[in-house]
């Protein structure tokens, strides 16, 4: 007999606490995808980067940091 992995759902809590709205934009940071999919930020980011076709052109974006001159 073959032991099942089984995997908990993550309660939608733990996940709308993540959901930020930023310039009218609904978004979730990298770290926290990473964190609910147990896997390092570095590790999701080469994941998204390899399989962009998957993605709608909408769901995805990388910020820059700006310097600011004072």
């Amino acid at each position: 007999m073959t032991e099942r992995k089984t995997t908990a759902l993550v309660p939608g809590e733990r996940i709308e606490r993540r959901i930020l709205s930023i310039r009218g934009q609904t978004v979730m940071l990298d770290v926290d995808l990473a964190e609910l999919y147990e896997v390092a930020t570095k590790n999701l980011v080469k994941a998204v980067t390899r399989n962009l076709s998957r993605f709608r052109a909408t769901s995805c974006f990388s910020s820059l940091r700006r310097s600011s001159t004072v």
